[in-house]
């Protein structure tokens, strides 16, 4: 068995004004890809790029349709910051959607796809933004390279579930 995560290329495309769309495929199938995205324990591990020096304090994730999570971030001395939302459609293995309510502007919907080929899986992620300047915004905090990096994470945490899957 390969125990180092194979590099796969993270790429964003731009579907609209108001729309990112990244894909990546994951050497794990479905279901492991999907309990690293819901399981608060494993979240922990990947979601935040480790180069920024934010942290994860805290996950709360209640994942079903209408249930809600929260993720609190710290970097350094200043204050934590919170986001949050609530789930909309939850199909195990398959498809997550949720809302992104801490913006004055509504936020983005956040859709992920799990499509599995074989032993891998091909995940899409959709943002799809109030407006046009919500996702240049997006983007211009540098959520490309963040988006890579926490991929990059993931890739590593999928190499231990694998290995303790089988």
């Amino acid at each position: 068995m390969n125990t180092t995560p194979t590099e796969h290329a993270t790429t964003f495309e731009r579907a609209s004004d108001r729309e990112v769309v990244v894909t990546r495929t994951f050497d794990a199938p479905a279901r492991l890809v999907f309990a690293a995205w819901t399981q608060p324990a494993r979240m922990k591990q990947w979601w935040v790029p480790k180069s920024v020096g934010l942290t994860l304090d805290g996950c709360e994730m209640d994942v079903r349709i209408g249930g809600s999570y929260r993720l609190v971030f710290t970097l350094g001395e200043r204050e934590p910051m919170a986001f949050f939302g609530t789930y909309r459609e939850v199909i195990p293995d398959a498809r997550l959607v949720w809302t992104n309510e801490e913006a004055d502007d509504g936020g983005a919907v956040t859709s992920v796809t799990f499509e599995e080929d074989g032993a891998r899986t091909r995940l899409t992620m959709r943002e799809l933004h109030p407006s046009k300047e919500a996702a240049d915004q997006w983007l211009a905090q540098g959520m490309e390279a963040c988006t890579r990096e926490t991929y990059a994470q993931l890739d590593a945490l999928l190499v231990t579930m694998r290995a303790s899957a089988d």
